[in-house]
């Protein structure tokens, strides 16, 4: 396993099993985020242009920590990304 694995376990401190439910996690929560982000976009009837690409970032920006919190519910891994996800808010918001 690539060096960086390990610093991410030991950083989040976590067990592997945790670790490869957190990566999953993030893995299936992103498709998710992305496919609803579609479907929306989709929806609005707006042509495929730099507008739609602009707006579709943004709206995975808003989806993403809702998708990823929810996916988490279901692999035993909310309490690990309710704290990730007040961490890096606070980040860009502040406290």
């Amino acid at each position: 396993m690539s060096n960086i694995f390990f610093k991410l376990k030991e950083k989040w401190n976590v067990n592997w099993i945790q670790f490869a439910l957190i990566f999953t996690t993030f893995a299936i929560g992103g498709s998710f985020c992305g496919w609803i982000g579609k479907k929306i976009l989709n929806i609005s009837g707006l042509d495929k242009n730099v507008f739609y690409y602009i707006l579709y970032i943004v709206l995975l920006t808003i989806l993403w920590p809702f998708c990823v919190l929810l996916v988490s519910v279901f692999f035993g891994q909310y309490r690990f990304f309710k704290k990730y996800i007040q961490k890096i808010s606070s980040k860009f918001f502040g406290k």
